[in-house]
């Protein structure tokens, strides 16, 4: 997999009296694969959680609170996708396994990531590495 496998998919947000409905996914879209589980994630304002790569679970991450940037690591190509979801660029990004990647707060708040994920978490298919294992600048942008 690479990141050109990176789906990016823009979400309804409809208007309500008393508070708007934001979509997520719906069992019809292209990239629903199956239903693992749905978790959470904070992440403050400057925070990086990074690096991971899923050796089996797709992913379907929707940013709900606040704007986070997504950097994805293609290792074949050494190169890098950066995509920045959120209230106000609001989407949903797909991502099957095999591919690294990390992500930052970048609101001026904590924000709220979600995984719509095919698989139930599994300890044992994440693979991991620190930040300065992977050469990325998170001051770009």
């Amino acid at each position: 997999m690479n990141n050109s496998d990176i789906k990016v998919t823009p979400l309804k947000r409809i208007n309500t009296p008393g508070g708007d409905v934001l979509h997520a996914l719906k069992s019809i879209d292209e990239d629903f694969n199956n239903f693992g589980e749905i978790y959470f994630s904070w992440v403050e304002k400057n925070a990086i959680k990074a690096w991971k790569k899923h050796t089996r679970m797709s992913m379907n991450l929707v940013v709900p609170i606040g704007l986070v940037r997504f950097v994805f690591y293609d290792e074949t190509n050494q190169d890098f996708k950066i995509l920045e979801i959120g209230e106000s660029n609001y989407m949903r990004l797909f991502v099957p396994p095999n591919i690294w990647f990390g992500f930052q707060g970048i609101a001026s708040g904590p924000s709220l990531v979600t995984n719509i994920s095919d698989i139930l978490h599994d300890p044992i298919e994440v693979d991991r590495c620190l930040p300065k294992e992977i050469e990325y600048n998170w001051e770009l942008i």
